[in-house]
């Protein structure tokens, strides 16, 4: 495996119900990437459907099952450009309801990730809870984490998905304005204290009360931007990631005299509260 991977971030402005114009930009910028040489390319949460829905039943129409209609048109797309995907969309499975992300490859569907943490905002207000544990997926071009958006805030999805052994973590995501914050400062953080690579990759534009703020970005296993978008333009980012690097956990400041390691410098002993049910409110 080349230990040089492609990463092709678009950030692009779905429009609310209207999977095949969503589906139709998908498509033209999965081949402009795939152009320019992408190993990966990656679209925001809810990429496929717009996110801003006022209930689940207005949601309903446009949830599919994964696989589904739209995963296999993806699967034919990746097949026939030799590259990987991830796309954000609403997931319906029995009477259950997911705001969800696909990461799918040459080889078809790889895997996808129900979005644990729900905000208040949006579609999330109706959806329920993901039902399955953090994991990864080992691929061709490294082994890749998904979370998304608002799952960033809380630092233990990314740690669990680095102690798996994520080289990359792949976050699609809606940033509405006044969180800016979070492309600011967290995203950087959650590459530095994992030394993983981080794909955070927002939407632009606004939707019913709803304006999102871009700011899409691309951070190596050092915690350094190494790409990033504006605040209104869609546009396609791209950077050169070292797979090598987010597996490399020692880092040797000054040899024999300041070294760490964030992964076997861990005290997971005196961690235990993290998991008390117990909230303090």
């Amino acid at each position: 495996m080349n230990s040089l991977v492609k990463i092709a971030a678009v950030q692009m402005n779905p429009f609310l119900m209207h999977i095949d114009h969503n589906m139709a930009r998908i498509y033209d910028e999965t081949k402009t990437a795939a152009k320019s040489g992408a190993d990966l390319i990656v679209f925001p949460e809810c990429s496929l459907t717009g996110y801003m829905y006022n209930s689940r039943e207005e949601a309903l129409p446009y949830m599919e099952t994964i696989p589904g209609p739209s995963t296999d048109s993806i699967e034919k797309l990746c097949k026939e450009l030799g590259i990987h995907v991830v796309i954000g969309m609403l997931e319906k499975d029995g009477q259950s309801c997911f705001n969800s992300a696909v990461l799918v490859g040459p080889v078809g569907l790889i895997g996808s990730y129900r979005k644990n943490h729900l905000p208040y905002l949006g579609i999330d207000r109706f959806l329920d809870h993901g039902n399955k544990p953090f994991q990864i997926y080992e691929t061709t071009i490294g082994r890749i984490g998904l979370f998304i958006c608002y799952d960033c805030h809380f630092p233990e999805s990314a740690r669990v998905m680095t102690l798996l052994g994520a080289d990359i973590l792949v976050l699609p995501t809606n940033w509405p304005q006044g969180r800016d914050k979070v492309p600011r400062f967290v995203i950087n953080t959650r590459a530095y204290e994992n030394k993983v690579h981080v794909v955070a990759v927002d939407r632009v534009g606004s939707e019913r009360s709803g304006r999102f703020v871009g700011c899409s970005k691309i951070v190596n296993a050092l915690g350094d931007t190494v790409a990033q978008a504006d605040t209104s333009e869609e546009t396609i980012i791209y950077a050169d990631l070292d797979i090598n690097d987010a597996r490399q956990k020692k880092v040797v400041f000054k040899a024999g005299q300041f070294e760490a390691n964030f992964i076997s410098d861990r005290r997971p002993e005196l961690y235990n509260k993290i998991t008390d049910i117990d909230i303090i409110s």
